[in-house]
């Protein structure tokens, strides 16, 4: 394989946003387990106490991801997130204005490999709050990342909170209004087909968030993120191949899936686990209205999920154009 190298005359900021996202994969892939190893060379060494204390603390605090989290606006605003947003660059783009006297649940298409959309939209920067004044975003993530000592504080700093039920409604429950829950609706399962010109989608059987919806009174509004599945290839595993079946068979078993990815690296563009700079468009939808309904029906769940689907895909046909989606080319729902 010919390797491509990187220019020598590359300018100074273009290669602080390559080490800005090269941190942002090191934390994404292995800050966890560097946590978890830290812990346990604590409880192994000298400052076993260190650690004990921090177990009073974490059972003390174990159920603040599922209350709202502990989210540091200093921790949001790091420098370094500019640069993160930068290099792809990510781009937050509003369609309609959404009144902070209601809760919202915004439904997050696609997963992507690494949800660069989701993370650099609304956990750092100010886009997210100068669009929509007076809203806090909270994304839902894996409840099995708040297991891990000190990376969970870290996630919930950037405005992270677990995707457990009892989570979502905690935020969606909030009487004066101005919360919205981003759910990434495809899951881990969906990171399988996030390949290059994918535009395959895993909801049709995902209803469990209409339901939320539903119980909370949250309206419901689809986002679209064009170019998340541009910024990694992905090892070719189509459905009913052995890798398939060997992922899928994993996914379900830890509950994450572990996707073949590959992109370019720090000084050449040839292989690598860094993000091809691919420019990141995330368009939010207009609101469904939804009135509270705590003991919804399985038609009316039915119902709102085919409005929702219905939304999402008008929202997806009126804007494809405008990045460089082929007018032949339309959703693919599973």
């Amino acid at each position: 394989m010919k390797v491509e190298f990187a220019p020598i005359n590359i300018p100074l900021k273009r290669r602080i946003q390559t080490v800005a996202v090269l941190q942002w994969i090191f934390s994404f892939l292995l800050l966890a387990e560097f946590c978890c190893g830290f812990f346990v060379i604590l409880i192994l060494g000298n400052f076993w106490f260190l650690a004990v204390l921090y177990l009073l603390w974490l059972y003390l605090d174990w159920e603040t991801p599922c209350t709202g989290g502990r989210r540091s606006q200093w921790v949001r605003s790091w420098t370094v997130w500019k640069y993160f947003r930068e290099y792809f660059p990510i781009h937050l783009i509003k369609t309609s204005d959404l009144s902070p006297n209601h809760n919202y649940l915004l439904g997050f298409h696609p997963h992507g490999v690494l949800v660069a959309g989701a993370f650099g939209n609304f956990c750092t920067g100010p886009s997210f709050k100068n669009l929509f004044p007076g809203l806090t975003p909270y994304l839902h993530i894996m409840p099995i990342w708040f297991g891990c000592p000190f990376f969970r504080e870290y996630i919930m700093s950037a405005g992270m909170v677990s995707a457990s039920k009892e989570s979502v409604s905690y935020v969606l429950n909030n009487e004066g209004g101005g919360h919205a829950s981003i759910i990434v609706i495809g899951g881990a399962e969906e990171s399988l087909n996030a390949h290059p010109g994918s535009l395959t989608l895993n909801i049709l059987k995902r209803k469990g968030f209409i339901k939320m919806a539903l119980k909370h009174g949250a309206h419901l509004v689809p986002v679209f993120s064009f170019g998340e599945n541009e910024l990694f290839k992905q090892v070719a595993n189509p459905k009913g191949s052995w890798l398939r079946n060997v992922q899928e068979r994993l996914q379900k078993i830890m509950g994450f899936a572990l996707p073949l990815f590959h992109a370019r690296g720090v000084f050449q563009y040839s292989f690598g686990l860094i993000p091809y700079r691919q420019p990141i468009h995330t368009v939010v939808g207009s609101p469904i209205p939804v009135k509270r309904n705590l003991n919804p029906t399985t038609e009316e769940i039915e119902q709102l999920h085919a409005l929702y689907l219905q939304k999402l895909r008008k929202l997806f046909e009126e804007h494809k154009r405008n990045y460089g989606i082929p007018e032949h080319k339309s959703l693919i729902f599973e």
